[in-house]
């Protein structure tokens, strides 16, 4: 078939996949001068009036819909195998589809050589392909054969499911026989391999066992024939995400587990009630990474409201971030090179503001409150707020009177750059400047010391880094670790601003 023009129009340049019922080329529209994809129905199945009209029936399913993680529907036609003879009507001809040429691999390719994918990014292409699923349902189409195989990459990374080769309108009457499965049994729905009704939910069963595979790298079930795989779907949980894969959060594994529900009562009852967990989940597992890059940064663009509300400011804001960088880099590198010139015994000796300094990206979870001298936490739940990228978040000491933080000595943060750093410098944004704090740092150290006020930092594990200092409300503090790797660095308030009962830290920076 390669050179052929169908319709006088398309040439088939390159077969580039080939199923039970079609054979997809790449191919030239010589109209409008541009790629396609061409879908070319095998002609030994052409003669099976059934499988003719599922063909035909999927060229109307997706010429319905349009939206931008669905490969698009150009055109169809009919091929003529040679001229009618005598107005012979059943005279074999050779339907196709014209769609969209996606130049880029599967998802399942992607899986293969990137066993498993990041967690953001699982989670950003499901939330893909959830929203296609959803327009389909929309226009009451279930896919009914949602795999990795079926949705391509494009070039930007873009997820677009394709092949409705098997999706059923609900408001058509069905060709396939009752009993009869279709679809692939490695990511088969339980209602759909014992040949009940298929509704939406199979299509979120389906998506869950390929969000499954993209976190685990694994399908959940394997056997020896299919029908022994689709039987283990309908018998058998999907097993936990987290036992394969621990670093998966809670949430994660919930809304997995309730997508692959075999209870249809427990199972999600449409997209729209999934998108909105999986968004919230996106945004949970983001914020746990710290940064985020590709896809899922376009993702995360497209958030609702509540859902982006739990990432940092950084994430939240990335361009203000950037800017925001940008504006005090050259202020922070003259400060550095000032403070590098000083003799204090705080100054490490190899700081150069020449050499440029890089911001420590942390997880939110790294930021901790320290009072080894109380009895009670320092605001433990707003310390995320020095890490989270947002100046107008704060965390603050407990309210003090002058005489009785006079007695203690000190409070801190700390900040947890597991697996350990040789930070340079520690950068301090404050909405109340004018109190007292020096920088230490530690390897390891005690947290269950009891309540002893004589009980030095320095006995506690801690070392000094920087002298004490008044910080101001953008203070950057050179730091010498003696050229050791370490993974705690506490910012030790010794003396509150005055007049004032709290000292308050708005964003905690190391840099390295």
């Amino acid at each position: 078939m390669l050179g052929t023009a169908l319709g006088g129009r398309y040439r088939l340049d390159e077969e580039i996949g080939r199923g039970g019922m079609s054979t997809v080329y790449r191919a030239f529209d010589m109209v409008l001068e541009r790629q396609v994809a061409i879908k070319l129905m095998h002609r030994e199945i052409a003669s099976d009036s059934d499988q003719l009209e599922r063909f035909r029936r999927e060229a109307r399913a997706v010429a319905q819909l349009s939206h931008p993680h669905i490969v698009t529907v150009i055109d169809a036609g009919e091929e003529m195998d040679g001229d009618p003879v005598d107005g012979d009507s059943t005279h074999p001809a050779t339907p196709y589809i014209v769609l969209e040429y996606v130049n880029g691999e599967t998802l399942k390719q992607v899986i293969r050589h990137r066993d498993p994918l990041e967690i953001t990014e699982a989670i950003a292409y499901t939330i893909e392909i959830a929203r296609a699923l959803g327009a389909a349902h929309e226009h009451q189409i279930v896919h009914r054969d949602v795999k990795p195989q079926n949705v391509l990459l494009t070039e930007e990374g873009t997820a677009k499911i394709t092949d409705f080769g098997i999706a059923r309108s609900l408001t058509e009457e069905g060709l396939t026989l009752d009993g009869r499965v279709l679809g692939t049994t490695d990511y088969v729905s339980p209602e759909q391999a014992l040949g009940h009704k298929v509704t939406g939910q199979s299509d979120i069963y389906s998506l869950g066992v390929v969000l499954y595979e993209l976190l685990t790298g694994e399908i959940p079930f394997t056997g020896p024939t299919p029908v022994a795989v689709a039987m283990r779907h309908v018998r058998e949980e999907i097993p936990d995400v987290q036992r394969r894969r621990p670093e998966v959060s809670a949430a994660t594994a919930a809304v997995l587990e309730r997508a692959t529900a075999k209870d249809l009562a427990r199972r999600y009852p449409d997209i729209p009630s999934l998108l909105a967990d999986l968004e919230e989940v996106l945004a949970i597992e983001a914020a746990r990474a710290g940064q985020t890059t590709g896809e899922v940064t376009s993702v995360l663009r497209t958030l609702p409201a509540p859902a982006r509300a739990r990432l940092p400011w950084r994430m939240r804001h990335p361009a203000r971030w950037l800017a925001t960088l940008v504006l005090f880099g050259g202020s922070l590198a003259l400060v550095l090179v000032l403070v590098a010139n000083h003799t204090h015994s705080g100054v490490p000796p190899d700081v150069d503001g020449k050499q440029g300094l890089q911001p420590v990206t942390l997880q939110q979870t790294s930021a901790h409150d320290y009072n080894p001298y109380g009895n009670e936490p320092e605001h433990e739940t707003q310390v995320a707020n020095v890490v989270d990228g947002d100046p107008s978040t704060v965390w603050s000491t407990e309210h003090y009177r002058e005489d009785s933080f006079a007695d203690k000595p000190g409070t801190g943060v700390y900040l947890d750059a597991a697996p350990g750093l040789r930070a340079r410098a520690l950068e301090v944004q404050t909405p109340s400047p004018g109190f007292t704090a020096a920088v230490y740092g530690a390897t390891r150290f005690s947290s269950k010391l009891p309540y002893e006020a004589t009980q030095s930092l320095a006995a506690r594990g801690w070392r000094e880094l920087a002298p004490p200092r008044t910080i101001g409300a953008q203070t950057t503090i050179a730091l010498d670790t003696h050229g050791a790797r370490l993974r705690y660095y506490l910012l030790w308030i010794t003396r509150l601003p005055p007049n004032s009962e709290t000292a308050e830290i708005a964003e905690l920076t190391l840099f390295k």
